[in-house]
């Protein structure tokens, strides 16, 4: 028997990095469900235009400045709409930067702590700020925004990588922890998808060229948005898109041998100049 999809309507969504790509596009598909949107981000000029512009579709917008490396604003900011609204049904955790390039290449604060601190240690902070009234109702959906990278490791993707594996095995226990008390927790997992992480994957030119990422494979970041919409209606563990990615992720944990040896030989020594 098919469960019957969650009502939207009146529901209270924060979306962290709702600045651009995913959070932005997200912010309208639920705005256009009759959700009320809380849009967070650092970027408080472009969140005010983007909450104008859905107030003017007829839906519900409100901005809140939120740099989520810092704690003090992190709680700041979900006790400020829990005040306004009292509750938060829906938590789209999709803050995240990326940084490509061989490890050794990386600076150390700027490409790995500051990685690390936004896609990992920010959600995972906001999360917990926000838990507590969503067990006190027993009631709630927490969706954090991963990647294929958190699925299956690359070259060139270590600390971006090692952020997504972290955000989905803490994902994964999350929703083991919770799911007795009405919450539910999914994850997301898109392949390459049009967003500024995206467009711009490297410090140098040469991490696209090396890349060299066919443009068919790239998603929209709108139709990310209505899937991420889609899997609050219809909530379940996780979601993989485009649904090619799966047959290669089991193909990695059936034949890692095989995925090392062809990542090494079509790319590692081909690209890595040591």
């Amino acid at each position: 028997m098919n469960r019957m999809p969650t009502t939207l309507s009146n529901k209270i969504v924060l979306i962290t990095g709702a600045s651009s790509g995913f959070g932005a596009d997200a912010a309208r598909q639920f705005a256009r469900e009759g959700c009320i949107v809380v849009l967070a981000a650092r970027r408080m000029e472009r969140l005010t235009a983007l909450a104008e512009q859905i107030r003017q579709e007829g839906g519900q917008a409100f901005a809140v400045g939120l740099d989520v490396t810092e704690q003090s604003q992190i709680d700041e900011a979900i006790q400020t709409i829990l005040e306004a609204f009292g509750r938060i049904d829906i938590l789209f955790n999709n803050a995240g930067v990326g940084s490509l390039d061989w490890l050794e290449k990386l600076e150390p604060a700027a490409d790995i702590d500051q990685l690390l601190n936004v896609n990992l240690r920010g959600l995972i902070q906001v999360t917990r700020a926000v838990l507590p009234s969503m067990l006190a109702r027993r009631e709630g959906m927490i969706i954090n925004m991963s990647s294929v990278a958190g699925l299956i490791a690359a070259p060139m993707y270590s600390i971006y990588a090692a952020s997504k594996y972290g955000v989905r095995g803490f994902t994964d226990t999350l929703r083991r922890e919770v799911s007795p008390f009405g919450i539910r927790v999914s994850g997301i997992y898109p392949g390459p998808a049009v967003t500024e992480f995206g467009q711009h994957p490297g410090k140098e030119n040469g991490v696209s060229q090396i890349l060299n990422v066919p443009g068919w494979i790239y998603m929209a970041s709108a139709y990310v948005a209505r899937r991420t919409v889609g899997l609050a209606k219809h909530p379940r563990r996780a979601l993989v898109i485009p649904w090619w990615f799966r047959p290669l992720i089991s193909i990695d944990r059936i034949f890692p041998g095989l995925v090392d040896w062809f990542l090494k030989v079509a790319f590692v020594k081909r690209f890595h100049k040591i």
